[in-house]
């Protein structure tokens, strides 16, 4: 099978986007705990001492990156998830670092913490991977039952599913049964 893992800067994104599993309804980011251990796996500062943890917040990041993957395979980007990246992107400041050998990138603002850094974190990746061109490939399954964030490494960039293995493969049959069904 092959690798559908993001490179670099969109991993994070990718990440996001899968703490919730269709399938299962399993959602990371709501579990107890969720948004903590995902900032602090990511290595990300939770900024405690706030009455709301930004759950809610993350969320909404979350599935307005989803929309903008999906979009990625065609589907039309609907203008409230654009409206809510927006939002979210507009409070969430990036500054420009230079280290000592001369490289620059796009980090959060320093004084950020929980949400916010993580949506200037996400802002930062897709950045990086929009001047890179790999952006437009981190997709969503087309699956309405998956919607699974993947990165399509294939010569065209044109996949629609997680898998071809299992998503693919329903689709196709679901298109070939009702073609079928058309011509009986």
């Amino acid at each position: 099978m092959a690798d559908r893992t993001a490179p670099g800067q969109l991993l994070l994104v990718q990440q996001l986007v899968n703490t919730l599993d269709i399938a299962s309804g399993q959602d990371a980011l709501t579990a107890d705990g969720g948004l903590a251990a995902f900032l602090d796996g990511h290595g990300l500062p939770r900024g405690e001492g706030r009455a709301d943890d930004g759950t809610d917040e993350a969320c909404v990041l979350r599935e307005a990156l989803r929309a903008a993957c999906l979009a990625h395979t065609g589907a039309a980007l609907p203008h409230a998830a654009a409206r809510d990246l927006e939002r979210l992107f507009a409070r969430a400041p990036l500054v420009l670092t230079v280290d000592t050998d001369g490289g620059a990138a796009l980090r959060p603002a320093p004084e950020l913490t929980g949400t916010a850094v993580l949506t200037a974190a996400v802002a930062a990746g897709i950045a990086a991977a929009t001047v890179d061109g790999s952006w437009a490939r981190l997709k969503a399954c087309e699956a309405h039952d998956c919607l699974w964030a993947f990165y399509d490494r294939s010569p065209a960039g044109r996949g629609r599913w997680c898998t071809m293995a299992v998503c693919g493969s329903r689709a196709k049959m679901r298109t070939y049964r009702a073609r079928r069904a058309e011509s009986g």
